[in-house]
C-alpha cells in the first residue's frame, strides 16, 4: 500500500456568517491512523501540521476557507481516500496547515485565528525589526468620502501607564484614531463583566472595566492584550480602563503601544485612486477596523507579525488578515462592518494573509469566501519580491500561481529579502 500526502498552505479565512460579527475559527487536526487497504492500492493522506486528517475534515476546512491547497489552491483529483495506485509511486511527505490568523511551521503555514483564544501568555520580547519609515508612519485619509484618521505621533514613546484618563485617546503615543467608528478614536471596545464579553457600538466610550483597542501606523501593530482571554474562545485586546486611568495590559512585551512588524512586506498602489486595506482588530473585536488607506502612486509597509513573539492562540503563532476594498472606497466605508449591499468592509472581495514563524514568511491572496465568493476587485494584485518561493497573482476573480489558476487563492513564501503586493 502506497501513501501520498496532500499539502495545504497559508491563506486567510473570511468571515463566517454575513450577518454576524467577524469571527476567525481555529481548526486543530486530530491524528488519524490510516486503515489497511488492498494490496496494490494507493491511499492519499492529508496532513495538517504533520498530523493526518480525514478527507471529510479537509473538505470541511476548505469549504469554510480555513485552509487552502499549498500548490496554489488547486485541489488534487481524488474521488475518495482510496484510489487506484500508479504502477510505481514513491511515498511523499508534505505538511498541511490551516489558515487565517495563525501560521504553522516551515513547509506550509498558518492555523486560523478565530473565535480566538483562551488563556495565553504574552511573549516577553517585541519584534526586533527595523522601524518603518517615517513617511509611512501615519495612515492617510481617503479622498473618497470621510475617512478621518489622525494620530500616530510619538510611536516610539513609552506609554505613561496609569496616568492618562480613560477619556483621553492616546494619539500622542502612537495610536491612530479611527474617528468614523464613533468610539472616541478606539478601533474597538470590549466590556468585560465576569465571563461575559460585549462589544461597544457607535457612541459608546472607554469606561471603567473596558478593554480599549486601537489602530497603529503603517508598519506597526498594537502591542497590548491581556494574558487572560475569553473562556469560550473570544479574543480580548487593547489597554484597560481601571480606576479611571488607562493601563498597559502587556508591559512584558512592550511599554510602547505600537510595535513594528517584521518589515519585509509592502503594498504598492499603482492606481490613480486610493485603495483602503483593513486589518482585523485581533486580538480584540476581530472587526476589520484597523486602516491602511493606500493612496495612488504610494508604497507603504504592510504589517507582518512575527509569530514567535506576537499574540499566540492556544500556544499557536498568529498572523494578520487584511480586507482589500475596491478602488476609491474610503477607509471610513471600507474599514468597518458593512452589509451585502456593497462589496466593501467585511464584504470586500479579497483578503490578504501575512505572517512569519521560525523565520519563514508566508503571504497570500484569497477570495473572501464564503462571505462574498463571487465579488471581484476592479484592479489586479500581484506579489513580487526579491526571492519568492512560488508566484501569486489575482486578476478578474482568478488566482494564478506556478501550478495554474483557481478561484480560491494562492500563497508564496518570502525566501529572503522583501515582498510587495502590487495593485495595478
Amino acid at each position: 500500500m502506497k501513501f501520498s500526502s496532500i499539502a495545504l498552505g497559508l491563506a486567510t479565512a473570511g468571515s463566517l456568517v454575513a450577518a454576524q460579527p467577524h469571527r476567525h475559527h481555529h481548526r486543530h487536526a486530530d491524528k488519524r491512523t490510516p486503515t489497511d487497504s488492498a494490496p496494490g492500492s494507493s491511499v492519499t493522506l492529508y496532513e495538517m501540521n504533520g498530523e493526518i486528517i480525514s478527507k471529510d475534515q479537509v473538505d470541511d476546512c476548505i469549504a469554510k476557507k480555513l485552509c487552502v491547497w499549498a500548490d496554489g489552491g488547486v485541489a488534487p483529483v481524488v474521488a475518495s481516500s482510496t484510489v487506484a495506485a500508479p504502477s510505481s509511486t514513491a511515498t511523499t511527505t508534505s505538511s498541511l496547515s490551516p489558515v487565517k490568523q495563525q501560521v504553522a511551521s516551515s513547509s506550509a503555514a498558518s492555523p486560523p485565528a478565530s473565535s480566538p483564544a483562551s488563556s495565553t501568555s504574552a511573549s516577553s520580547s517585541a519584534s526586533a525589526s527595523a522601524s518603518p519609515s517615517a513617511s509611512s508612519s501615519a495612515a492617510s485619509s481617503s479622498s473618497s468620502g470621510s475617512s478621518s484618521v489622525s494620530g500616530g505621533q510619538g510611536v516610539t514613546q513609552a506609554f505613561p501607564d496609569g496616568q492618562l484618563d480613560c477619556s483621553h485617546f492616546p494619539s500622542d503615543y502612537g495610536a491612530v484614531a479611527v474617528d468614523w467608528m464613533n468610539l472616541g478614536g478606539w478601533s474597538g471596545i470590549q466590556y468585560i463583566s465576569g465571563s461575559s464579553i460585549s462589544t461597544a457600538v457607535s457612541g459608546d466610550s472607554c469606561t471603567e472595566g473596558a478593554m480599549c483597542s486601537y489602530a497603529c501606523p503603517a508598519g506597526y501593530q498594537k502591542s497590548q492584550w491581556p494574558t487572560t482571554q475569553g473562556s469560550t474562545g473570544q479574543s480580548i485586546g487593547g489597554i484597560s480602563c481601571s480606576g479611571g486611568k488607562l493601563h498597559l495590559t502587556n508591559s512584558a512585551l512592550s511599554s510602547q503601544l505600537c510595535i513594528p512588524g517584521t518589515g519585509n512586506v509592502n503594498v504598492q498602489n499603482k492606481l490613480s485612486t486610493n485603495v483602503a486595506i483593513c486589518r482585523t482588530d485581533y486580538p480584540g473585536t476581530e472587526s476589520e477596523t484597523v486602516p491602511l488607506d493606500t493612496q495612488g502612486g504610494s508604497t507603504n509597509p504592510l504589517t507582518c507579525p512575527d509569530g514567535d513573539t506576537y499574540f499566540k492562540w492556544l500556544g499557536k503563532a498568529t498572523s494578520a488578515q487584511y480586507y482589500v476594498n475596491p478602488s476609491g472606497v474610503s477607509a471610513s466605508n471600507g474599514c468597518t462592518w458593512g452589509s451585502s449591499s456593497n462589496d466593501w468592509g467585511n464584504w470586500a472581495p479579497v483578503n490578504l494573509g501575512v505572517g512569519t514563524v521560525n523565520g519563514a514568511t508566508w503571504i497570500s491572496i484569497m477570495q473572501n469566501a464564503p462571505t462574498n465568493p463571487n465579488a471581484k476587485l476592479d484592479f489586479n494584485i500581484e506579489i513580487v519580491g526579491d526571492n519568492l518561493g512560488g508566484s501569486c497573482k489575482y486578476s478578474n476573480g482568478q488566482f494564478t500561481s506556478a501550478t495554474g489558476s483557481n478561484n480560491q487563492g494562492c500563497t508564496v513564501q518570502v525566501m529572503s529579502g522583501s515582498a510587495t503586493y502590487v495593485f495595478s
